[in-house]
């Protein structure tokens, strides 16, 4: 399917890791229409960053992931969004098999994701036992009929998300449940050849206090998911 593809990035203070993740994006086999970085009232040269790798920046003054990723729905020009975060790595068919999931009725779509290796925390291994893991999660959760969308690799038509309400205003969790939402107007499809790589910097602390978070996510606990830096 031809798609008209905005790609929607919030950042907070993520120079550092925007580079990789824009070069990804510029390397996707159907490439975007758009990439658009909300650079999240970061301290350091995120939105300098973005811009000077040709993508659209918008600042978003509101702190918090759900407020940027509402800005980038609302400001997006594409049919179809593809959300995805700044410390990730979308594997170059990315878009191609997103593109080629959707079907009459479709209105979202999600992937897998595996940790990029973490000096001292993942080897490599570990993070391709990351991603074979988690893939049988997403498969077992699609098959019981649970979508678990996630913001670093889910996609969704632009005007059934704003139909929905958009993103909740939450700490965190906003993805899952912008999910949930969509799937009250159409079909929510796990598409287990779309990857993305993602940073393992929230294992800096070890595995028990990253699983034990995200348990309470998933419970609706979220305060304190993006503690980790001011």
């Amino acid at each position: 399917m031809n798609v008209k593809w905005s790609v929607v990035i919030p950042a907070r203070n993520e120079a550092e890791t925007l580079p990789g993740l824009l070069a990804a994006l510029r390397a996707q086999t159907v490439p975007p229409y758009e990439i658009v970085v909300v650079d999240n009232a970061s301290s350091d040269d995120t939105a300098r960053v973005a811009a000077a790798h040709g993508a659209r920046v918008l600042h978003c003054a509101r702190r918090g992931v759900a407020h940027a990723r509402q800005m980038g729905l609302e400001h997006a020009v594409g049919d179809w969004i593809a959300s995805t975060d700044a410390d990730s790595l979308p594997q170059p068919d990315w878009t191609q098999a997103l593109s080629a999931a959707i079907r009459p009725g479709t209105v979202a779509l999600y992937g897998p994701m595996q940790f990029l290796p973490l000096p001292g925390k993942v080897s490599a291994r570990a993070a391709r036992l990351s991603g074979h893991f988690y893939r049988l999660f997403l498969g077992v959760m699609a098959a019981a009929g649970q979508p678990n969308c996630g913001g670093a690799n889910m996609a969704f038509s632009r005007s059934a998300a704003l139909l929905a309400g958009g993103y909740p205003d939450t700490e965190a969790r906003e993805d899952i449940l912008l999910g949930l939402a969509l799937k009250r107007l159409g079909r929510v499809e796990y598409v287990p050849n779309a990857w993305v790589h993602t940073s393992a910097r929230r294992l800096s602390r070890g595995w028990g206090p990253f699983l034990w978070q995200h348990i309470r996510n998933l419970a609706g606990r979220t305060s304190g998911y993006f503690d980790r830096s001011p």
